[in-house]
């Protein structure tokens, strides 16, 4: 992960939650805005993702709403990797983008992007669209708050800590707060017996 504040600010309303368990569960949360009440924005959705990493991302989403219905609200994409299926379930409402790149493409197929719904989580929550996609071996998962321009290349084999960190200073945005979280899937169990 790589983030940073808005130029001015001490606090950031970008958050990322990662909650390992029989899956691990990704999000990353933009509160709407910057300063203190985007990031209590953020901290509310963040804790409650903690609370219930078993649960579907939409589920999660729905959570999320209710609980920030107080706040400014938030743009949130929540990913959850089954690692037992090589699968990821992922959804996003608001401007969080994720992006899946395949470490060995089908023809036209080297990159996934989540299905994002306008709207914003405690304010105005659409119909969600979750999408299931297979994973392979060092398949790389990106997400980017709209700090962020969704210019995602390609990293063979770079550790995932210099990739965010690249993006960040190659396609952050000076006039918002910015996140950058980098996963690469190491594969499934069977995978790992081999």
């Amino acid at each position: 992960m790589a983030g940073r504040p808005i130029p001015g600010e001490h606090v950031s309303g970008d958050l990322h939650v990662t909650v390992p368990g029989e899956r691990l569960v990704v999000a990353v949360i933009d509160g709407l805005g910057h300063g203190p009440d985007a990031a209590h924005a953020a901290g509310r959705a963040a804790e409650v993702v903690e609370a219930h990493p078993d649960e579907r991302p939409d589920t999660l989403l729905h959570r999320c709403h209710e609980a920030l219905r107080s706040t400014r609200g938030a743009a949130i994409t929540i990913a959850a990797i089954d690692e037992a299926g090589s699968e990821m379930t992922w959804v996003g409402v608001g401007n969080v983008q994720a992006a899946l790149l395949h470490a060995r493409p089908a023809p036209g197929g080297a990159r996934e992007w989540v299905p994002l719904r306008g709207g914003v989580v405690g304010y105005l929550l659409p119909s969600l669209r979750t999408a299931t996609v297979q994973l392979e071996r060092d398949d790389v998962l990106v997400l980017a708050t709209d700090g962020v321009r969704p210019v995602f290349g390609d990293w063979p084999g770079e550790p995932p800590q210099d990739v965010a960190a690249r993006i960040l200073d190659e396609q952050g945005r000076g006039t918002d707060d910015a996140l950058v979280l980098v996963a690469r899937y190491r594969g499934g169990l069977a995978a790992k017996a081999e």
